[in-house]
């Protein structure tokens, strides 16, 4: 199987190899043949190269990532596959982690609270309005650094209260 592509520069003929090693080259003018013949096999070689890269690519990395086998016990020994709902241990990870995305959001609606409403009010069009620092500026009147700086203090004051 080959690994390249023949160079543009050396389209000019056409090398065939042979199974046993030996090879025939193929030039314009012999026999008959023409640049238009060499150009096809030059592309039906392309053509075969890019599929053994495109095949060599994807399948091995895509049928390890899902099947480790077959059998009675294969949820145990394929991740994507076994389902962990029921699992006492999961459940208590699944609520320890629930409690702790609960405790940040009051952390962080109790810091929200002290900033000053300029403040807030940059907060909203950020993340609520998805304006650009740059329309927030146009809309305040003032200049895109003065918004960046703004909420970078914004948020260093966010990161120490949470």
């Amino acid at each position: 199987m080959r690994k390249f592509k023949t160079a543009a520069d050396n389209r000019t003929n056409y090398i065939y190899y042979f199974d046993d090693g030996s090879k025939c080259v193929i030039t314009p003018g012999e026999d008959g043949e023409n640049t238009t013949i060499i150009a096809q096999l030059h592309a039906m070689d392309d053509e075969q190269l890019d599929a053994d890269r495109r095949e060599e690519y994807h399948c091995p990395v895509h049928y390890q990532a899902y099947s480790d086998g077959e059998g009675d016990d294969a949820d145990d020994r394929n991740p994507y596959l076994c389902d962990t709902a029921a699992d006492p241990l999961e459940q208590m990870l699944a609520s320890i982690r629930e409690q702790e995305h609960s405790d940040k959001l009051d952390r962080l609606k109790a810091a929200l609270t002290t900033l000053t409403d300029l403040q807030r009010d940059t907060i909203y069009k950020k993340f609520y309005r998805n304006m650009s620092n740059v329309d927030i500026a146009a809309e305040e009147g003032v200049s895109e650094a003065a918004i960046r700086n703004r909420l970078k203090k914004i948020f260093s004051n966010l990161a120490k209260k949470i």
